[in-house]
């Protein structure tokens, strides 16, 4: 059977050079990088090195980072560790389509009694920046947003986010689904969250990017690693897993974003071409990031296609794959304005630089054959 893994969103397939890079530390430099002889002092300089590289991927000059376990610790240490380490309470501006590890954060800190203002979204997924400037002039002191919706593809104009909190508060980017892909500089955010095993490294891994002179409140406690910021001995074979993948993605070149979206908008026309009655949800396919796309198919719940197309060998999702499994109508989908009968029709599409034309031809064919037979058995 053909095989078409188009859900990279969810995760992405380890590149050879990440797990060369992990053997190697787990058989050789699988030293303590917190001790003090020779072979943990070499541990502790590819730490150092892979920082260094890390930071230099988003101008980072002058950053500070905290190696994490994912993107999901790394969005919580942001925002419950920047406002842990505010006095008061305070007013918080977030998006309306954060992924749960951002919502359920700023959840927590609304229960905590800070003023938790939702910034809506418009049908593109583009922020409000009415409702925003408002938070801001209330006094907001954090604001968050991702930089690349893992549902629909939106990209944040993260220019136009710098410009308008002018320096009024702290700006945090979930890079999660964004960095390498969409090109992304230090200057325009105060903290960034990077996740390895979206970039074809290990899963386990990631890190938080931050401006020096950002004050955060540790969630781990214990010997003081990561400048007391995240204790306990870092995971070193995830860590080179993870600055190998980075490694990998930046040597296919600054026009990678141009290639994805080739990629992208070839799967959209085929589609289109199969079934002329889908539906785009969020940005206009050209508009938004290079690797994800949100299409809706008339009268079949998302469910059921991805079903329909895991039987064929071909891999989506129905969104965020933390929550996918609830089964619900997408809180991104209906926050952008979209009815939530339509919303139950979505299906995400999410590519890769190793997708190929082959997988998305054979993709495209088989929905175009599943669609034909699955409207016949649409609800009233």
């Amino acid at each position: 059977m053909q095989r078409a893994y188009l859900d990279n969103s969810a995760t992405t397939r380890p590149c050879e050079a990440a797990i060369a890079a992990m053997e190697s530390c787990l058989r050789e430099n699988w030293y303590n990088p917190s001790a003090v002889y020779k072979p943990s002092v070499e541990a502790f300089k590819a730490l150092r090195d892979a920082r260094g590289r890390l930071l230099e991927a988003v101008g980072g000059a002058g950053c500070d980072t905290v190696f994490t376990s994912g993107g999901t610790e790394s969005n919580n240490l942001a925002i419950l560790g920047a406002v842990g380490r505010m006095r008061g309470k305070q007013v918080l501006a977030v998006s309306a389509v954060e992924h749960p590890s951002v919502r359920e954060a700023f959840n927590r800190l609304a229960e905590q009694g800070h003023d938790v203002r939702t910034i809506g979204v418009d049908a593109a997924g583009q922020l409000k920046w009415d409702e925003l400037e408002a938070a801001l002039a209330d006094g907001a002191s954090l604001v968050s947003c991702m930089q690349v919706n893992n549902e629909t593809g939106a990209v944040l104009d993260a220019a136009r986010l710098h410009d308008t909190v002018n320096g009024r508060a702290l700006i945090h980017v979930d890079g999660v689904q964004g960095f390498l892909r969409v090109p992304f500089d230090m200057k325009l955010a105060d903290l960034y969250t990077v996740s390895s095993h979206k970039l074809h490294g290990p899963k386990g891994v990631g890190a938080l990017i931050f401006k020096k002179g950002v004050r955060l409140q540790p969630h781990h406690i214990g010997g003081g690693q990561e400048s007391g910021l995240r204790s306990g001995t870092e995971n070193t074979p995830g860590i080179a897993g993870m600055d190998a993948a980075i490694a990998d993605m930046l040597a296919m070149g600054p026009d990678l974003p141009q290639k994805l979206m080739a990629k992208k908008l070839r799967l959209v026309a085929a589609v289109k071409a199969a079934v002329p009655d889908v539906i785009v949800n969020g940005p206009d396919p050209a508009e938004g990031a290079p690797h994800i796309v949100n299409l809706g198919f008339p009268g079949v719940r998302g469910e059921v296609m991805l079903h329909a197309l895991e039987g064929e060998g071909i891999y989506v999702s129905t969104g965020s794959a933390c929550s996918s499994k609830k089964l619900k109508v997408s809180g991104v989908l209906t926050a952008m304005g979209i009815r939530p009968r339509e919303a139950e029709w979505a299906v995400r599409f999410s590519l890769s630089p190793h997708t190929t034309d082959e997988e998305i031809e054979y993709a495209a064919d088989r929905i175009g054959t599943l669609y034909d037979q699955l409207k016949r058995f649409q609800r009233r």
